[in-house]
C-alpha cells in the first residue's frame, strides 16, 4: 500500500513538472495588425409636428389693417458635421399660379380659403420655398430648432367664419 501511494505521488509530481515546463516551451511567435474601420454617414431626421397655429383672425377689426404674424419651429437632428437644407412644400391647397419656387399658400375651410405665407426671416421678406429652402445649422447630433415665420395678410375681409387648415410638407435634404 505504501508503495502504491509513493508511485501515485511520483506520477502526480512528474505530470506537474512536465506540464509546467511544456507550457513555457515556444517555437516562436508572429504578429499581424488587424485593421478596424467604420464609416459614419450623413443622416438627418426632421420634426415639424409642432406646426404653426395662427389662432383667431379678425378680418373686420384687428386684422383689417394688421397682419396676423406668428412663428413656429422645425427641429432637425443631423449627424455631427452634416450640412442640410430644409424646404417647405406649397401645401395641399395652393392657389392658382403657385409653384415650388414661388408658393402661394392658402388654408381651406370646405371650399373657402384664407391666404397665408411662410417665411424664413422675421421681417417676412423671404418666402420659404420648396426649391432653394433654408440651410439648417450644421449637425451636432442633437435637435436643432429652426424658426418658421407665418403671416396671414391683413384685409381678407370677405373670408367667411370657419376653421381653416392646410398641411405643408417639410423636407430635410442632406
Amino acid at each position: 500500500m505504501h508503495n502504491r501511494i509513493m508511485k501515485s505521488a511520483l506520477a502526480t509530481a512528474t505530470v506537474l513538472a512536465i506540464s509546467t515546463f511544456a507550457g513555457t516551451a515556444h517555437a516562436g511567435t508572429a504578429t499581424s495588425n488587424l485593421p478596424i474601420s467604420a464609416t459614419v454617414s450623413a443622416s438627418c431626421v426632421i420634426d415639424a409636428s409642432s406646426g404653426i397655429a395662427f389662432g383667431a383672425y379678425d378680418p373686420i377689426v384687428t386684422n383689417k389693417t394688421l397682419d396676423l404674424d406668428v412663428s413656429g419651429t422645425i427641429d432637425t437632428t443631423c449627424t455631427n458635421g452634416s450640412a442640410a437644407t430644409i424646404t417647405l412644400g406649397q401645401g395641399i391647397a395652393p392657389a392658382g399660379g403657385s409653384t415650388a419656387a414661388a408658393p402661394v399658400r392658402q388654408m381651406k375651410s370646405g371650399t373657402d380659403i384664407l391666404s397665408y405665407q411662410l417665411y424664413s426671416d422675421a421681417g417676412h421678406s423671404t418666402v420659404w420655398d420648396d426649391v432653394t429652402g433654408v440651410s439648417a445649422p450644421t449637425g451636432t447630433g442633437a435637435a436643432e430648432p429652426i424658426t418658421v415665420y407665418g403671416r396671414v395678410a391683413q384685409g381678407q375681409s370677405t373670408v367667411p367664419t370657419g376653421s381653416y387648415t392646410d398641411t405643408v410638407v417639410a423636407t430635410v435634404t442632406f
